[in-house]
């Protein structure tokens, strides 16, 4: 299990890379703009940029797992469809190939041969980073990798990303928008019960370097798994008196923040962009929980930061399903996200869809808390 965890440490880490890369390099950065500006469009390959530059990263961290784990080959998924259509009609499916010259020649061809854009993204994707020192070693844990899947969110907070704004972010407190919120998410859970029982999350843009050089990311990780919880982030201490602070989808009912403003303090109700990055910014303390209250997250946003929570002594629940439970409050263990089963009455993406709405906690009372705000109100 250390040495699964090294590894989605170092391809989260590449992958971070080919996203920092994509804005960097001119020929990439350009693709990206287009997108951005959705002027002059050439057909589907710049209209789908973004997307390219996900299943790639998406695709790496495949190809990297399988290598060393082949036993987890089949059950390794993510957000994005791999098939793409280029300029001249032709269907190509993106996958990393065993040399760099060769992954280039393969995205030349979705790219209507833009060889420079290719070689530039194959080179980020074949290029190994530096050592990540995550503290690992010793960590054992008795499962085996027969008995895992894996969640990828190649980039999360993709319009973000696009964008691009560079906010300034303040000591201690989340970023509502920008570069800040995108994260590459890598979730592991138990295929038997689809527990999450190990996250790895990359901020590729954490933290502008002063000498000028580009962006600097940072590494967040966690086992939970029995009576193991590890993680690269201490619990937050206690917080201050003044009530909870929730963080929310800036779209999110009208009726959940009023009901939310009986929990939460003055200026406790938060919004930033990104459910990969709500849930980190519970994981660092920066928000007591993250409120959802529609269908609108899938298991690749959620399980990587869930297993974080869990090690924390957290979770993620059904938003939904927490509200059908008794007026007692009692919290039933049931009603945490699984990750291992689609929704067989739907079709598609939709049927990987946290349905019911989510809250991710670090404490079992805030919970309650919460659900008793939002019971009868929704």
């Amino acid at each position: 299990m250390a040495d699964l965890l090294r590894l989605l440490l170092r391809v989260a880490e590449k992958a971070a890379n080919v996203a920092r890369i994509c804005r960097q390099e001119a020929p990439l950065f350009q693709l990206l703009v287009q997108e951005k500006t959705g002027e002059d469009k050439n057909k589907k390959f710049v209209q789908d940029f973004k997307t390219l530059a996900d299943v790639v990263i998406q695709e790496m961290i495949r190809h990297d797992v399988r290598a060393q784990f082949p036993e987890m080959g089949g059950f390794i998924n993510g957000e994005e469809s791999n098939k793409f259509e280029n300029g001249l009609g032709e269907s190509v499916t993106v996958t990393v190939c065993s040399t760099e010259e060769e992954t280039a020649k393969l995205l030349a061809t979705v790219l209507d041969g833009d060889q420079t854009a290719a070689s530039l993204l194959a080179r980020a994707v074949h290029q190994d980073p530096s050592t990540i020192e995550a503290g690992t070693d010793g960590l054992t844990v008795p499962l085996k990798p027969s008995e895992l899947g894996v969640w990828i969110d190649p980039i999360d907070a993709t319009s973000q990303y696009i964008e691009g704004r560079e906010e300034v972010v303040e000591e201690g407190r989340l970023s509502p928008s920008g570069l800040h919120c995108a994260l590459v998410l890598i979730g592991v859970y138990l295929r038997s019960t689809g527990e999450p029982v190990m996250g790895v999350i990359n901020q590729p843009f954490n933290n502008k370097d002063l000498a000028g050089t580009g962006w600097r990311g940072k590494h967040y990780w966690g086992v939970s798994c029995g009576s193991t919880n590890i993680c690269s982030e201490s619990r937050p201490g206690e917080r201050s008196e003044g009530g909870l602070s929730v963080v929310l989808s800036s779209n999110e009912k009208q009726s959940v923040k009023e009901a939310l403003t009986s929990v939460c303090g003055p200026d406790k109700l938060m919004y930033a962009s990104g459910a990969g990055y709500k849930i980190l910014c519970v994981i660092q303390g920066l928000a007591d929980a993250y409120v959802l209250s529609e269908g609108s997250t899938f298991k690749w946003d959620s399980c990587a930061p869930h297993a974080l929570l869990r090690a924390l002594g957290g979770g993620v629940v059904d938003l939904a399903l927490s509200l059908q439970q008794s007026e007692s409050g009692a919290q039933d263990p049931r009603t945490e996200l699984t990750y291992h089963q689609p929704r067989a009455d739907r079709s598609g993406a939709v049927r990987w869809a946290n349905h019911g709405g989510l809250v991710a906690y670090r404490d079992a009372s805030q919970l309650r808390s919460i659900m008793g705000a939002l019971r009868g109100k929704l």
